[in-house]
């Protein structure tokens, strides 16, 4: 009977074995970004205007998901893109977004969530004078970076710097905007 006992133990434990010795403690403290707020207070507005906040980074979960908070004033969005290692995760909170995700186009409003696999070209356009999403990235991977190099920018990149740059960062151009 007991060894009929440790051999169950001993199977049950298996998979807790299996648990890569690489997982690193996060931080047990928890945290809160007020609204209006970058986690880190070091805003990064898209195209300079609409505010584009860190809500929780990369630093945050080990790699393993970011969240931003895009609030737009223009009616405007980012070039078809793809992001060669995470998937996105937009939900929208107001206003009205067009979103193109390979061929398919579809226009979300407050309260609709939409998934973007990874390595599927994609962009959006906000429709309506005021919008506000969340997304997430999962993995996080460099897109903090990213938009801080871009905030940093003075003047219009050249194609080829903007290329480069979102090669850095996981991520390619594929085409413009889209535009209604």
């Amino acid at each position: 009977m007991q060894r009929r006992n440790f051999i169950r133990t001993s199977l049950a434990s298996m998979p807790l074995m299996a648990v890569p010795s690489t997982i690193k403690d996060r931080a047990a403290k928890s945290f809160t970004v007020q609204a209006g707020k970058d986690r880190f207070n070091q805003p990064t507005p898209f195209k300079g205007v609409n505010p584009n906040d860190v809500k929780i980074s990369a630093k945050d979960t080990d790699g393993e998901l970011s969240v931003f908070e895009y609030t737009g004033y223009q009616k405007t969005g980012p070039s078809l893109h793809v992001h060669l290692y995470q998937d996105e995760t937009f939900y929208v909170i107001e206003g009205e977004y067009l979103f193109q995700v390979g061929d398919e186009r579809s226009t979300l409003k407050a309260g609709d969530t939409i998934f973007l696999p990874r390595n599927i070209p994609h962009t959006w356009l906000q429709l309506t004078d005021k919008g506000k999403m969340i997304y997430f990235l999962n993995p996080a991977g460099k897109l903090e970076e990213f938009f801080k190099k871009v905030s940093a920018a003075q003047g219009p990149p050249t194609r080829e710097a903007i290329d480069k740059l979102h090669h850095e960062h996981g991520m390619k151009v594929l085409g413009p905007p889209i535009s209604l």
